[in-house]
This record gives C-alpha cells, structure tokens and sequence, in this order.
C-alpha cells in the first residue's frame, strides 16, 4: 500500500486541534523513531527509510519496523510502506546493526493522532511535535493503491483544508534532514 500523506506546519496548533476533536477522540503518544542506513547512506540516497519506531501510549508500548520504498509523487513525499509489529526492539535492532546497518539518526516526537472517516477513507492526522524543531506540524494520511493516488492525495488536502490548513501552508521537509540540519555545529 501507499501512505497518501501531506504535512503541513500548523500557524494556530489550538484552532487545529478543537477542529480535529469535533472528529475523534486524540490519542498522545511519544515515538523514539531510530532510522537505519548503510555506513555510506545508500538508503538516504535512494530515497527509501528503514525505520524502528518505539510507540509510548497511555496503555501500551509497541514497537514497529518499517520499510518505506522511494517516493511515487514527488510532490507530496508519498512512498510505498512496509510496517510489521515486532515483539523484541532489542533484537531487531541487533539484526539490523548485524546485517551491517547503522543507526543514520534517532529522535523523538510528540504526537496526538485522531482516526476518522472521511470522503469515504479512513483517515489519521496526527498533530506532531517534534522537541529539536520549533513549531507544530500537522500529518494527514490515508492508505490507497497507486492507481487512486491522485484522488486520496485530493482527498487528504481537503481534510487539511477543513482544518484550517492553506496550501502555504503544506511542507515536504523530513523530520529526519531537519532534525539533522539542528544537530550541525
């Protein structure tokens, strides 16, 4: 499947988040993200991710891997994805520093995530903060083949659009190269 997601920095992140409360319930949860790559960054430079991500919740601590192949639209970031559950971080984390990967760049983010229907599609926004950077961003995503995506990215910017979100408003810069970009001397 393909994540159909726009991101997008938020200018009134309490406006966004009463809007997104009149359609669920959000969850808080903390993500340690540890991103993988070659030692020569071959993952980075075909832009494709393999990502642990640690999911601290009020009920519950899960871990994913997740694979994210290269984009299939430039203009919104949107990728094809691969995520599974795994029962033991520690020992994913060894096979993959085993296999010859090393950890490209680890950080946490803030996020309160709202699941919703919407335009027929089952939808999450997450409302993200991210310690490192300043300001608040806004996910929208909804999962779709490559023959719809087109019609779920429309979809997707109309939910932001309901949000209060303006097309000046959208971003395609990764967590992962501005959180980078901050560490710099």
């Amino acid at each position: 499947m393909i994540e159909a997601e726009l991101k997008a920095r938020v200018r009134d992140p309490e406006d966004v988040m009463r809007r997104l409360e009149g359609l669920a319930a959000g969850l808080a949860e903390v993500y340690q993200d540890t991103y993988y790559d070659t030692d020569v960054g071959a993952l980075e430079q075909s832009d494709r991710e393999l990502r642990v991500r640690t999911v601290h919740g009020l009920e519950e601590t899960r871990t994913v891997l997740t694979y994210k192949e290269a984009r299939v639209d430039e203009a919104s970031g949107s990728k094809p994805e691969y995520e599974t559950r795994i029962d033991d971080p520690d020992a994913v984390h060894a096979t993959l520093r085993g296999l010859g990967y090393v950890t490209a760049i680890a950080f946490e983010k803030r996020c309160r995530n709202y699941y919703f229907e919407a335009r027929g599609r089952r939808m999450l926004a997450t409302l993200v903060r991210v310690p490192e950077l300043d300001g608040t961003f806004l996910e929208v995503e909804t999962l779709t083949n490559e023959y719809d995506l087109p019609t779920a990215l429309d979809d997707v910017r109309a939910v932001l659009f309901d949000l209060g979100i303006t097309e000046g408003d959208l971003t395609t810069e990764q967590y992962t190269d501005a959180v980078r970009a901050g560490r710099r001397p």
